[in-house]
């Protein structure tokens, strides 16, 4: 599963509502996938990030971001529910959604997937977005991806595209440098459409056993036209690029 958000910074105040129904819809289902003949699998993630950084910009205006999902997945189907909290600013984001897998090619990996976002701070807001992702692994040594993301109420798409170089260590550490470019369609900004951000960072797994693992990661992103002719226009001064790290437990079950 791939987390994916879109953010504008607001003071905290705590809905019920809909993390409910995130909760909710994951639980019931994830008992309508127990029922079939195999149960699904479930999994728990819990991580934290030094800076929220999406699309190349800090969503925040200070501090990090802690993050913690569950998914339900059942042969084709992940259904998941995911909560992040600001740990400096009063910001709290919930989402919740589904992603199903394709079946192109055995070199191939494709999602489609939907996901409801909603989002408390200084503004109430929420979101629907549809995305999609597609992945060649017919190389060894280089894996390049296209991932899309479509969200109604800016009427806009993202498109980024990726290149991972997975080297593993042993049979527990994996190690994965990677390469991205994010191309941005009225999803972050309106004036501008076409290049928005280049990314390169490193990527860590360490594997405990079959049902633990950590996970952590190094990024640094660098501002590209669309988000240069936005700070322009919002008269914002200083360096637009951004560096950011990550760690994050997950457990299976």
């Amino acid at each position: 599963m791939t987390f994916n958000f879109s953010i504008i910074c607001r003071k905290h105040s705590l809905n019920v509502v809909a993390p409910s129904l995130a909760i909710l819809s994951l639980l019931v289902s994830a008992f309508a996938l127990a029922s079939n003949e195999t149960s699904p699998a479930i999994g728990l993630n819990l991580g934290w990030d030094n800076h929220y950084i999406t699309e190349g910009r800090n969503n925040l205006t200070k501090g990090g971001i802690a993050w913690a999902a569950a998914t339900a997945e059942h042969n084709d189907m992940v259904v998941f529910a995911v909560v992040g909290r600001a740990d400096q600013v009063h910001y709290t984001e919930w989402n919740a959604g589904l992603e199903y897998a394709l079946h192109f090619h055995d070199d191939v990996d494709a999602t489609i997937g939907y996901q409801r976002l909603e989002f408390y701070g200084d503004e109430r807001a929420s979101d629907n977005e549809f995305f999609s992702s597609i992945a060649y692994k017919g190389i060894d040594w280089i894996i390049p991806a296209i991932h899309y993301t479509y969200a109604t109420e800016a009427s806009g798409y993202f498109v980024t595209v990726s290149l991972h170089n997975p080297w593993e260590i042993n049979s527990q550490f994996t190690f994965t440098p990677y390469l991205s470019q994010g191309f941005d369609f009225g999803y972050s900004s309106e004036k501008h459409n076409g290049a928005n951000h280049v990314q390169f960072g490193l990527e860590a797994e360490h594997q405990f056993n079959d049902n633990l693992a950590l996970t952590a990661h190094i990024s640094h992103s660098i501002a590209l036209e669309d988000i240069k002719q936005q700070a322009q226009a919002d008269g914002q001064l200083g360096s637009l690029d951004e560096t950011y790290a990550g760690v994050y437990f997950s457990w299976g079950f």
